[in-house]
């Protein structure tokens, strides 16, 4: 009985881990494309992580077993015709090469392992087909040109994405001059849909794509003499730039994250042509080839692995011609008559109006997550509040109502980022550019926070102590400004709106609360997408004396309840009555002078001051401003929104694509054409 797993192993371990292969390279092909938004299926992204960490592994295992005589016996020969097709997968499929940045450096670590493992298989086939006349010979030696191709590919891919990679190429390669056959505004007509208007955008993306590669390895570009391109800015609506640069970012994650970069070229389209022809002219060879003396099971076994790969290729195929990337790679051919075919005689708009059309079927079936994942944003931002946070069942009192807001991640949560403010943010980026304060070379000039209470027209008594508050680090400003929102918003004192201006000031307090949540969000959460030394370190202790505050009042909770399991679904955002009463509760208490306010960590106390000037800036008739103090909020947190995108590090912009991608990564890369734009025509 011992024995029986162990043997079993044994003679079927190949069959199992070759199955175990093509497995993992379909949920790859099938979950790649969720990486490009943001979502909440946290499951379906831990089985893409799996499945790309087991895949490469699985493969290599399978090639050894195969290099050793007991995992090919005489009875399980066919075995040994697998070798290519593990190279096949060792390939992966087109639409993910690299999980993160770091797997793009490690190009040089594949190029070995390919050398490796395609001695591997040279191995295994020589010893089992050398001196064979079957015209079986030709299958193998078909699917293993293909399998050495697309490894190859993967490590060309890899090693071309590469960051330095990147900027090496940027200096000798042409770019395309895609814009010499493209309509410079949209249809006067209007569009006839949202896909119309988003294949139109995607052409002009492709135009415009060498500012954003050139901004994302921070190397010097810009949009040359011709200024068809600055036409192309100029004449859209400012929702139409922010979908331009979404677009141009969904570009970006295809040369960073996919063979985009491999596949559209002259050699890549020519492998994606013979990879099917050579998966199907095996079939055929395999098909009328001798079986006899072979296992029934490994023949079904190589029937579902030539299947498989016919209609991945096939699949790979139909995706790299009907991919937009194919327009730039027509542009930039030598072959005129090709251009003069497809471009000018009108076939290639033919081509891509059946494709948005299969793509609106697609979305109607609601398969689009699957078959066509969204190139956009998914255009909702991170919350994360310190009083909420400080306010929930403590963990040590409430352990399983702990694990399961670590489980759900409940201690941040998402919001639909307002339309309006999405607007404002792009007019202010504008506005920026336009009177000269971002520099020559694209960086803004004034500090976080400074420029926006200038143009506040505050009284010096509420301006001077304002601008000492804004931190000496970009992280410690957000802390501060973070706790003083919460700490106005929340309190009694503020001055109420009036019929009049009741709308215009609903829609400052929404924005200034996800403004400040998201910037808090992103400094617990993605501390890498913010700028300056990182202030982890402030923000727990501060987190530690708000804790103790709220302890000290008798506010503990002193065992779990439903209720608690219930406000584990209530956001930073969170407008029901018990969250906003500990929230409440909460800023009263730290507002009271407070002896348990330690003087280790002053930010609480300035955070009080903060809020204390914005209440003086609306109530104290001697100080009074011209704007109120919600406006002053405002404009303050869209000087730290716009900075943290303006002055995150390259690098992180990049990185993030792989996991849905930022705000903040959209606003950087706007102002970067922008400033090209406004350079230009000075």
């Amino acid at each position: 009985m011992a024995g029986g797993p162990i043997d079993f192993w044994n003679a079927w371990a190949v069959q199992i881990l070759v199955l175990a292969s093509l497995t993992l390279q379909v949920i790859l092909l099938l979950l790649a494309g969720i990486r490009r938004r943001e979502t909440s299926w946290r499951l379906f992204r831990f089985i893409l992580w799996m499945a790309y960490q087991l895949a490469d592994a699985t493969a290599i295992y399978a090639l050894g077993h195969l290099s050793f005589d007991g995992a090919t016996r005489r009875e399980h020969r066919l075995v040994a015709f697998w070798a290519p097709f593990l190279l096949l997968h060792l390939g992966g499929p087109d639409n993910i090469t690299a999980y993160s940045l770091e797997d793009n450096r490690l190009w040089l670590r594949h190029l070995v392992t390919l050398g490796m493992q395609v001695a591997g298989a040279v191995y295994v086939l020589y010893k089992h087909y050398v001196g064979t006349q079957d015209m079986f010979v030709l299958a193998v030696i078909l699917m293993f040109i293909v399998g050495v191709l697309k490894y190859g590919e993967r490590t060309a891919a890899l090693k071309g994405s590469n960051m330095d990679s990147i900027r090496s190429s940027l200096k000798k390669e042409p770019r395309a001059k895609c814009h010499f056959y493209l309509d410079e505004r949209p249809p006067k007509g209007g569009f006839k849909g949202k896909m119309d208007e988003e294949e139109f955008l995607m052409r002009h993306a492709h135009s415009l794509f060498h500012i954003c590669k050139h901004a994302a390895v921070d190397s010097s570009g810009s949009m040359g003499e011709d200024n068809r391109e600055i036409k192309v800015l100029e004449h859209l609506t400012y929702e139409q730039r922010y979908v331009l640069m979404e677009l141009e970012l969904s570009l970006m994650y295809d040369i960073l994250y996919t063979k985009a970069a491999v596949v559209h070229n002259l050699f890549g389209y020519c492998v994606c042509i013979v990879s099917p022809a050579a998966a199907a002219a095996s079939l055929l060879v395999f098909q009328f080839s001798g079986k006899a003396g072979h296992s029934r099971v490994d023949v079904l076994i190589t029937y579902i692995l030539l299947g498989s790969a016919l209609l991945l290729e096939m699949r790979s195929l139909l995706s790299a011609l009907g991919s937009s990337w194919t327009l730039p790679f027509l542009c930039g051919t030598r072959w005129s008559w090709l251009q003069h075919e497809v471009l000018c005689g009108g076939g290639w708009d033919r081509l891509r109006r059946r494709i948005v059309s299969l793509h609106r079927l697609i979305k109607v079936m609601g398969l689009s997550t699957w078959l066509r994942p969204s190139r956009r944003w998914s255009g909702t931002v991170g919350q994360y509040n310190m009083l909420h946070f400080c306010t929930r069942p403590s963990k040590r009192n409430s352990p399983l109502v702990g694990r399961f807001a670590k489980m759900l991640g409940a201690h941040s949560w998402t919001v639909k980022f307002p339309e309006e403010l999405k607007q404002r943010l792009m007019m202010y980026i504008q506005e920026l550019v336009s009177d000269g304060k971002v520099s020559t070379q694209g960086i803004i000039r004034e500090k976080w926070g400074e420029e926006a209470l200038d143009d506040c027209n505050l009284h010096d008594d509420v301006l001077k102590p304002l601008k000492r508050k804004l931190g000496v680090e970009f992280q410690e400003g957000v802390i501060i400004w973070h706790l003083a929102t919460d700490l106005f918003l929340l309190g009694e004192n503020r001055k109420k709106a009036t019929e009049e201006t009741m709308e215009e000031e609903a829609f400052y307090e929404e924005s200034v609360r996800v403004m400040s949540n998201y910037m808090m969000f992103l400094l617990v959460e993605r501390p890498y997408m913010l700028p300056g030394l990182s202030q982890s370190k402030l923000y727990r202790r501060t987190c530690e004396n708000l804790v103790s505050i709220w302890s000290q009042e008798g506010q503990e909770h002193p065992a779990p309840s439903y209720g608690d399991l219930f406000r584990l679904y209530d956001g930073p955002n969170s407008r029901s009555r018990s969250s906003l009463q500990y929230r409440k509760k909460l800023a009263e208490i730290v507002q009271k002078e407070n002896p348990d306010i330690t003087d280790e960590v002053p930010r609480v106390r300035y955070a009080i001051l903060v809020a204390q000037e914005l209440v003086k800036n609306e109530n104290d008739e001697k100080v009074k401003g011209t704007y109120s103090s919600l406006q002053v909020l405002f404009y303050v947190w869209r000087d730290f929104l716009v900075h943290a995108a303006n002055k995150c590090s390259r690098e992180s912009h990049a990185g993030k694509l792989s996991s849905g991608g930022e705000l903040t990564t959209i606003l950087w890369l706007l102002t970067e054409h922008l400033h090209q734009l406004v350079k230009h025509n000075r």
